[in-house]
C-alpha cells in the first residue's frame, strides 16, 4: 500500500467514524481528526473537551418564542441549533438515540420545557451506566405523564410504565427478550413504581409553563413484598431497575439497539453477542460499549460502511453542517427541524412509545423527494463558507482532472464519501460529456456545484 493510499484509507475511516458517532464532518475537520489518529479521535468523541456551552442568552434573543418553550414547536429550534453546530457531536447523537428508544412524545405532553429537559438529561447521563439512565428517565416528569405513572396509585397501580419499561426500554420481546419476563413481572413493576410522581415548580416567566420535578409520595407507595424476575423483597422502582440491568436479555437488547443505530441496519448476531458480553462486564456502561463498537474490526470494515439509511436528522444536520453557515441561531437554523419533520422525523415528538421505525422505513417516494430537494439545495449555496471551501478543494486538487478524477475530487470534498459503482459510472459519464476539468476554465463553480448536487441526489447518499 502506498503512502497516498494509506492516507486516503485513514481519512475514509475517520469520516466513517464521524458519520456514525456524529453527523459527519467537513473535509478539513476530517483531516484535523486524522492527524490525531483513530483511537484518539474515538476517545475525544467519548470524552469531549469541555467547551463553553452555547450562549443561552443568544438563543433566547433569536428564538424569542422559544424562551418559554410553551410547545414543542417553540422548543425544537433550540435542539436543531445544537444539532447543527455542536462541537460535541456524540453528545447530541446519543441524545437522539435515547430520545428514540426511551421515547416521550410532545403531542401528548405539550410542554416544550419538559421535552428540552429530557434531551438535557440524555446529554448528561446518556454515556453513563444504563441502570442510571433508566432510573433518571423513570424519575423524569415528562415520562411519568407520557406513560401515566402519575395516575398509578398504591390501591390502583397503572401498568403502562411497568410494561413499556420491560418490553420497549430494556428487555424487549420476540427473540430478544421473549420469555425473559412474565405478566406477573409487569404487574410487580407497576406496584414498585407507585408513589413516583411529579409536581410543578414556580414558572420562570409570568403566566408561563410550570417546570415539573420528581416527587416521591411514600404514602401512595406499595411497600409490600414483591417477587420480580425471580427475586423477592420489598422492592421500589430503583430496585426494579437494578434487577433489570443485571439480566442477559437486557444486555442483548441494548447491544442490539446500539448496533442498529451506530453500525448497520441489518443485525450481526455474533457482534451483538460480543457487545452483550461487554455490557455485562462493564455493568452496562454505554461509553464502554461504544468504545468497543468503534474500535472493533467489524465497525472499521468495508462491510458496514454506507450500510445504514440516514435518518432525517442525520441527513438534514449532516448536510447542513457541510455549509458552515450557522453563525447565529436565526430562522434558517430553526427551519432545519421542520426539514426533518417533512422527511418523517418530528424531533421532540416521536410518533409513539416505540419511537421511530428506522432503516429503510425512513424512505418512500414522498420523503425521498424531500431528502433530495433539501440536500441539493444546501450544497448549492455557493455563498455559504463551507460550500466555498468545498469548491476551493476541488479547484486546488489538480490543474487538470479527467472525468473520473473530477467525480472523486467532488466526493472527497463532500466529506470523503463514496458511491456504488453504478452511480459513480453515471456521474463519470455525465462529467465526460463536458470533458476534463481544468482549474482555469470559466464556469468551474457551476460545474462543481452541479456535481455536488448530482452526488447528493443519488440513492447512495441516503446511506451513511
Amino acid at each position: 500500500m502506498t503512502t497516498a493510499t494509506s492516507a486516503r484509507t485513514d481519512v475514509s475511516l475517520i469520516a466513517h467514524l464521524l458519520r456514525r458517532a456524529g453527523f459527519g464532518a467537513t473535509r478539513d475537520q476530517i483531516d484535523a481528526y486524522a492527524a490525531k489518529g483513530y483511537e484518539e479521535t474515538v476517545e475525544e468523541l467519548l470524552r469531549p473537551k469541555q467547551e463553553e456551552a452555547a450562549d443561552q442568552d443568544l438563543l433566547d434573543r433569536y428564538f424569542i418564542a422559544s424562551v418559554e418553550a410553551r410547545s414543542v414547536g417553540h422548543a425544537d429550534p433550540q435542539w436543531a441549533w445544537r444539532l447543527a453546530t455542536s462541537q460535541k457531536p456524540l453528545e447530541e447523537k446519543i441524545a437522539l438515540f435515547w430520545h428514540g428508544l426511551l421515547a416521550v412524545g410532545g403531542v401528548k405532553l405539550d410542554h416544550g420545557l419538559e421535552m428540552l429537559t429530557e434531551i438535557d438529561l440524555f446529554r448528561r447521563v446518556g454515556l453513563g451506566s444504563f441502570q442510571n439512565i433508566l432510573i433518571e428517565i423513570s424519575r423524569n416528569p415528562g415520562m411519568m405523564y407520557w406513560l401515566d405513572n402519575q395516575n398509578s396509585h398504591k390501591d390502583a397501580p397503572n401498568e403502562n410504565y411497568g410494561r413499556e419499561l420491560l418490553e420497549l426500554f430494556s428487555m424487549g420481546i420476540d427473540d430478544l427478550g421473549g420469555g425473559a419476563y412474565t405478566e406477573d413481572d409487569v404487574k410487580t413493576a407497576a406496584r414498585a413504581f407507585t408513589g413516583w410522581a411529579s409536581k410543578p415548580t414556580p414558572p420562570p416567566f409570568f403566566l408561563g409553563p410550570f417546570p415539573m420535578e420528581f416527587n416521591f409520595d411514600s404514602s401512595d407507595h406499595d411497600d409490600g413484598e414483591k417477587t420480580f424476575l425471580g427475586e423477592t423483597g420489598n422492592f421500589n422502582g430503583e430496585d426494579i431497575v437494578e434487577i433489570i440491568a443485571k439480566q442477559r436479555a437486557t444486555a442483548r437488547f441494548i447491544a442490539f439497539r446500539l448496533y442498529l443505530f451506530f453500525v448497520a441496519d441489518e443485525p450481526n448476531e455474533p457482534e451483538i453477542e460480543r457487545l452483550a458480553d461487554v455490557f455485562q462486564e462493564t455493568n452496562g456502561d454505554i461509553r464502554s460499549l461504544l468504545r468497543s463498537i468503534f474500535n472493533s474490526d467489524h465497525f472499521k470494515s468495508e462491510e458496514v460502511r454506507f450500510r445504514k439509511v440516514k435518518s432525517p436528522a442525520e441527513l438534514v444536520f449532516g448536510t447542513a453542517r457541510l455549509t458552515d453557515r450557522f453563525d447565529i441561531p436565526d430562522m434558517e437554523s430553526s427551519s432545519l427541524a421542520n426539514q426533518a419533520l417533512f422527511m418523517g422525523q418530528h424531533l421532540l415528538n416521536p410518533p409513539s412509545v416505540e419511537g421511530w421505525h428506522e432503516g429503510e422505513e425512513w424512505v418512500d417516494s414522498g420523503s425521498l423527494i424531500e431528502r433530495i430537494n433539501f440536500a441539493s439545495g444546501e450544497v448549492g449555496r455557493t455563498d455559504a463558507p463551507g460550500i466555498e471551501r468545498m469548491i476551493e478543494l476541488v479547484e486546488n486538487s489538480n490543474d487538470a482532472l479527467q472525468p473520473a478524477e473530477f467525480v472523486e475530487a467532488c466526493l472527497d470534498a463532500l466529506g470523503c464519501i463514496d458511491l456504488g459503482e453504478r452511480s459513480k459510472s453515471v456521474l463519470i459519464d455525465h462529467a465526460a460529456q463536458i470533458g476534463s476539468f481544468a482549474s482555469d476554465n470559466p464556469g468551474n463553480t457551476e460545474r462543481i456545484v452541479e456535481m455536488f448536487q448530482l452526488i447528493v441526489s443519488t440513492p447512495d447518499y441516503q446511506y451513511c
